[in-house]
């Protein structure tokens, strides 16, 4: 399925994160002692002044664990496991040189792409203070914007220096490991609700360094964070090879696909035509796996059609330019009749068509086939809640008429028209 890698790297992170995905040790140290120093380390470095401490958490209620852990497992909220949580702060931006700011476009499901990043001054990374510049492991996860909100990353050794524009918050766990704290982040249990979870007083969604406080967190043992991150990697790293395995089968597909098509397209002679034809639809299912390959067959069958190759010619049919004839004088009768002028089209040269008709076909203008072509009024009419419908781009654009949220127009005015 043109999906099913998707869906497997979803899977694998919920396996992960619901403690399925590797086997519990009983001789590891439980989550609850990790926990406890944790709470320790971060008295002491609040002590110590090198981190705030903020006011205490609610205790975690049962409706906010989506699911049971191993006995061995402990819910947590984000802040109790990490010693900084802070959104990036408004940068003053440079016209020239300056320092990259991290933004959320810089933040991708590949990584960290500084190319994006705008510049800031190099006066105001002096109004920065130390704790904001990043550190090797901490964790960015974009803040703000439909679409972009919750996608996350690790910074792997960071260049000196480095900040967060206000969209981007900065997460620093705290003796615990941070990809694994990344894997619950964005498995479906965080990042596929968080747009609905996020709220925002300027139109957008927006997620609050509140939130991200209180966000839980499902922590196992130390040790069994290491082996659920070695497993997350290698598995991850297996849809990797099947992504590319699958990208490199579909080009193939996509050659033949177009090839296919271009013979049906293009052979004049009748047997390799049946040939390419007899192919194709032999092998139909391989051949119409995308909805684009779908599309370009529609395409090809209307070509066919309208080239003569979609049904055979029959001798005793009517030729067309009869057919003509009858047209052009029921088009003269129909103008003497309403007083308009009959169409003049323009005579058609040989080389005018784009392929050789069919015997019994004609090339013509598209004025040879109507009574009247015209548009509509250029000035638009008065509108009433019902009467005649008044028909605009929007009620077409699908490829059939679609009367909803159709306009009217009165019928006095549509009486008032001429005939």
């Amino acid at each position: 399925a043109p999906d099913a890698i998707l869906r497997f790297r979803r899977f694998i992170l919920d396996l992960a994160v619901r403690g399925k995905l590797v086997e519990q040790d009983p001789r590891d140290e439980p989550a609850c002692e990790l926990f406890k120093r944790i709470q320790t380390e971060k008295a002491r470095l609040a002590q110590a002044g090198e981190i705030k401490t903020g006011k205490p958490l609610p205790d975690i209620v049962e409706n906010e664990s989506p699911f049971r852990i191993p006995t061995s497992w402990q819910w947590v909220r984000l802040n109790d496991i990490t010693s900084y949580i802070q959104r990036g702060k408004s940068p003053k931006y440079a016209t020239g040189e300056g320092l990259p700011v991290i933004s959320q476009k810089c933040v991708q499901w590949g990584g960290l792409e500084l190319e994006s990043a705008k510049l800031i001054t190099r006066d105001s990374i002096k109004d920065y203070e130390p704790i904001r510049f990043l550190r090797s492991g901490d964790l960015l996860w974009n803040s703000t914007g439909t679409g972009t909100i919750g996608r996350i990353i690790r910074v792997k050794e960071p260049r000196p220096k480095l900040v967060c524009d206000s969209h981007v918050t900065v997460v620093r766990c705290l003796e615990v490991n941070a990809e694994y704290v990344r894997s619950w982040l964005r498995s479906d249990h965080v990042y596929a609700v968080i747009e609905d979870r996020a709220a925002g007083s300027t139109n957008q969604v927006e997620l609050t360094s509140q939130l991200v406080m209180n966000q839980v967190v499902p922590l196992p043992p130390l040790a069994e964070q290491h082996r659920i991150v070695a497993k997350v990697d290698e598995l991850m790293a297996l849809c990797d090879r099947l992504e590319a395995a699958q990208t490199e089968r579909e080009n193939g597909r996509d050659r033949l696909v177009g090839s296919s098509l271009n013979r049906l397209n293009n052979g004049a002679d009748p047997d390799a035509f049946r040939d390419h034809a007899r192919f194709y639809f032999n092998h139909l299912p391989r051949l119409t796996t995308r909805h684009e390959h779908i599309q370009q067959l529609c395409r090809t069958i209307r070509h066919l059609a309208v080239c003569g190759k979609l049904v055979p010619q029959d001798p005793t049919d009517e030729p067309a330019k009869v057919l003509l004839a009858k047209v052009e004088a029921n088009s003269k009768t129909y103008a003497l009749e309403q007083g308009i002028a009959p169409p003049n089209p323009d005579p058609i040269a040989k080389e005018d068509g784009d392929f050789a008709a069919p015997s019994g076909w004609e090339w013509v203008r598209l004025a040879s086939l109507f009574k009247v072509i015209t548009d509509g009024d250029h000035q638009p009419p008065p509108k009433a809640s019902d009467g005649i419908a008044f028909l605009t781009i929007g009620n077409i654009t699908t490829g059939k008429l679609d009367f909803t949220n159709c306009r009217f127009v009165g019928e006095e005015y549509w009486e008032s028209l001429s005939p």
